[in-house]
């Protein structure tokens, strides 16, 4: 029978629905804790592959998500926006969950979790506008999307035991510098630390919601997991929404915008990554997403006639070539195809 793959903070977790001092409970604890450390298995070249497609599929829906608000009425709050996005999202979500009966009952459910996964979720959202609104977007934007590969990579490695192959580093290496360069050609550099504390914290947070849905999703659907986690994660924002200037959300525009970022930029393109994050990864599928400023930087340039300079295109080729250091197999023509990890990413 195969040993059960779940998420280490899950490990910690479960085994306390038990009485306290049953002798179940320690043994469940052991038994949890070695088959996750020790029964790491990589997953085989063609779900790899099809995760991989799934993961940039969400990150070409993310990468809309500053064009589409450059649509917006004068006098928006990207706060607001940010907010309704996941009210939006997380509604639609839960909808289909519901329409397709995969909510089960509540106490199937790791609630620790799933709170977890939410307040993380709210957190990435607060604390990127935050550090943008501090350092600028340039400083912003680096390190927030600089870190979360590497702290992805480090979390997939310590509470799942994923292996960080050499060609995973070269790609990230890549993809991180390109990023940079994405964000040096945005705007003037403006340092401050605590802004940069919130960026970094961006980051943590992404990484980490993202390697506790991995969790979740081993035991439920991810239309469930992700209805749950993004309606929680709007939950612990919507009392950002008081005492806010609604008065634009009024126009016509701004709804389109709005339904956009909800539908799109969130339900369908959670509704990809949930399901790519299945079949890769944790530092993989992180990773990956640092295709999400390329697209924004591309269609800023080819919708908004944005400029291309140097770094833009600098960066953008960077984080293309990290991408495709990751998503092409190194395979030789004739050469045997194995299942070892160091094949994979």
């Amino acid at each position: 029978m195969a040993r059960p793959r779940l998420c280490y903070l899950c490990n910690l977790t479960a085994p306390f629905l038990l009485p306290v001092r049953s002798p179940e409970r320690v043994s469940a604890t052991l038994f949890l804790f070695l088959s996750t450390r020790k029964g790491y298995r990589p997953m085989s070249k063609q779900h790899s592959a099809l995760g991989t497609w799934y993961i940039l599929a969400a990150t070409l829906l993310w990468g809309t998500t500053g064009t589409a608000q450059a649509f917006s009425p004068l006098g928006y709050d990207p706060l607001v926006i940010g907010t309704l996005r996941l009210v939006i999202g997380g509604a639609a979500l839960f909808g289909l969950a519901l329409f397709r009966h995969e909510l089960g009952h509540w106490r199937d459910w790791n609630w620790f979790l799933v709170l977890a996964a939410a307040l993380f979720t709210a957190s990435y959202q607060v604390c990127f506008f935050a550090a943008v609104a501090k350092t600028g977007v340039a400083v912003g934007t680096m390190v927030s999307i600089g870190s979360a590969p590497i702290i992805g990579g480090l979390l997939g490695k310590i509470y799942r035991g994923e292996l960080l192959s050499r060609r995973w580093w070269f790609a990230t290496a890549l993809a991180v510098s390109g990023g940079g360069l994405l964000g040096l050609g945005s705007g003037t550099l403006t340092v401050n630390l605590f802004g940069i504390a919130l960026a970094l914290g961006a980051g943590a947070s992404y990484a980490t919601y993202t390697l506790l849905i991995k969790g979740l999703l081993e035991k439920h659907s991810p239309n469930a997991v992700m209805a749950l986690v993004v309606c929680g994660g709007a939950i612990l924002l919507a009392p950002l929404l008081l005492n806010r200037d609604l008065a634009w959300l009024a126009q016509p525009r701004a709804i389109a915008v709005v339904l956009h970022l909800g539908l799109a930029t969130m339900a369908l393109s959670y509704w990809f990554f949930s399901r790519g994050l299945q079949m890769v990864q944790v530092s993989t599928a992180v990773t990956l997403s640092l295709a999400e400023p390329m697209v924004a930087a591309t269609l800023g340039i080819a919708v908004l006639g944005e400029q291309l300079t140097v770094p833009a295109f600098g960066g953008i080729s960077f984080i293309f070539a990290g991408l495709l250091v990751l998503i092409v197999n190194p395979s030789l023509p004739g050469r045997r195809k194995t299942a070892r990890a160091t094949d994979l990413p």
